[in-house]
């Protein structure tokens, strides 16, 4: 993990680099001369926030520190103790992150704001969120490799099982199949904080296309019931796709238990070594399972603002021209936030789940088979499908809300079009956007 972390320091290091330079090249002019080192500092704001949620994610899934090992501590007494504590851990790890993420959006909007200055308005704001986004994303590239260590570790370690190498191996691939999880988790802490910054600039888009389509500068106004109603429904649909993930694995599980009891009932002699059990058979179950089930949360995540949109469009009323649109933007600024906070709780807690049995592993409490590393099992059971399956799952539907309420912002309204606009109504995108398409259900 140290030589791990040395590397992504020496990259953060030249992206910053990268970052002086290019804002150096391409963002000096007359008219605002010191605009390349605001924007300079937003890019290095993105770099030190990818570097908070590499510690923060370490600090919550590593079986050095506090939330880990008190997982651990809690599984001496049986897997409902295990379970509950790594559901606390998930739950707390959500508080830090949101707070770095909050951070990140205002210093670097206020920065944006500077570089250009108040006559500029709020396009300064959202460039240097932007920057600050591409700063996230620039050490990507780093990132994506600590994350193939991941898989490379876990399967290493089931080649050693499965080819009966000596116990003394078996430890040292334990080892690293722990830091393997520890990248893994945060390779998805880092996406989810790029996907929050991204998804605030998405938000501001949507809000611009309204705007662009209408003249009017739309506010998600709460007290009005129906973006009150899209609001929760946006969270709802958080909640029902992460439950639709989770259920999908749980089924698949079962029918491959089934398929093995079946095997060992069969064929006898799998447990004696004397027959080959049918691996195909299993894998055919797994893959044709997981397309099936991930069917109808597809649905949900491209379907369901479509049916808000169309449904808030019987609310239009001459006072309230643009409600449809309030109650889209509602739901993606509530969903937004819901999947972060519950993309945060899957991924952290699965993470940490999976090290406490490793750390019970490697001899504590126990070590293997003991009544310790039998509650570990199950917390793990249970932390897979948030870590690798609901978590992940969460960042795509965030941007995918966030992309298809941008693409069909103008059926949100009713028969206004840029025709509709009056020549002196321009958006703030408009002065460096460059010439608009005008979309499929615009005409």
């Amino acid at each position: 993990m140290d030589a791990l972390n040395i590397g992504y320091y020496l990259t953060s290091f030249l992206a910053a680099i990268g970052f002086a330079a290019a804002a150096w090249w391409m963002l000096r002019s007359p008219q605002a001369p010191n605009a390349w080192i605001y924007y300079t500092t937003c890019g290095f704001i993105g770099i030190l926030t990818a570097q908070a949620f590499v510690y923060i994610t370490q600090y919550y899934t590593e079986y050095k520190y506090r939330p880990v090992l008190s997982i651990a501590d809690a599984s001496k007494t049986g897997p409902a103790t295990n379970i509950i504590s790594g559901i606390a851990v998930g739950l707390e790890c959500t508080a830090i992150p949101i707070i770095v993420i909050s951070v990140a959006i205002l210093a670097s909007y206020k920065l944006g704001v500077m570089a250009l200055g108040p006559a500029a308005g709020l396009t300064g704001g959202l460039f240097g969120t932007a920057v600050a986004t591409m700063g996230m994303l620039g050490t990507a590239a780093y990132i994506l490799a600590m994350d193939t260590f991941g898989p490379i570790t876990d399967n290493a370690g089931g080649i050693v099982e499965m080819s009966h190498q000596p116990e003394e191996i078996r430890k040292k691939t334990d080892r690293l199949d722990a830091v393997g999880n520890t990248t893994k988790a945060l390779t998805k802490g880092y996406a989810i904080g790029s996907a929050a910054l991204a998804a605030f600039l998405l938000f501001s888009a949507y809000l611009d296309e309204i705007y662009n389509y209408t003249g009017k500068h739309i506010a998600v106004d709460l007290s009005k019931p129906e973006v009150f109603v899209g609001a929760m429904i946006g969270a709802m649909i958080v909640f029902l796709f992460s439950s639709m993930a989770i259920k999908a694995v749980g089924e698949a599980a079962q029918t491959v238990i089934a398929e093995v009891r079946r095997q060992f009932k069969e064929k006898p002699g799998i447990m004696k070594g004397t027959e080959e059990p049918d691996y195909g058979q299993c894998v055919d179950i797994v893959t044709i399972g997981a397309l099936k089930q991930m069917i109808l949360p597809g649905l949900l995540a491209t379907v369901g603002p479509i049916v808000v949109g169309l449904i808030m469009r019987a609310f239009i009323s001459e006072a309230q021209p643009t409600i449809a649109a309030e109650a889209v933007a509602g739901m993606l600024m509530v969903g937004t936030i819901a999947g972060i906070l519950m993309a945060l709780f899957f991924n952290n807690a699965g993470g940490a789940w999976d090290n406490a049995k490793k750390y019970i592993e490697m001899g504590t409490h126990g070590g293997k088979k003991s009544e310790a590393h039998k509650a570990a099992v199950v917390g793990d059971t249970v932390g897979d499908p948030f870590k690798d399956t609901a978590g992940p799952s969460l960042h795509v539907l965030i941007k995918l809300l966030a992309t298809i309420t941008l693409v069909l912002a103008p059926s949100s309204s009713k028969g206004t079009s840029r025709e509709h606009r009056r020549p002196a109504q321009k958006s703030r995108a408009a002065s460096f956007r460059g010439p608009r398409w005008p979309g499929p259900l615009a005409t």
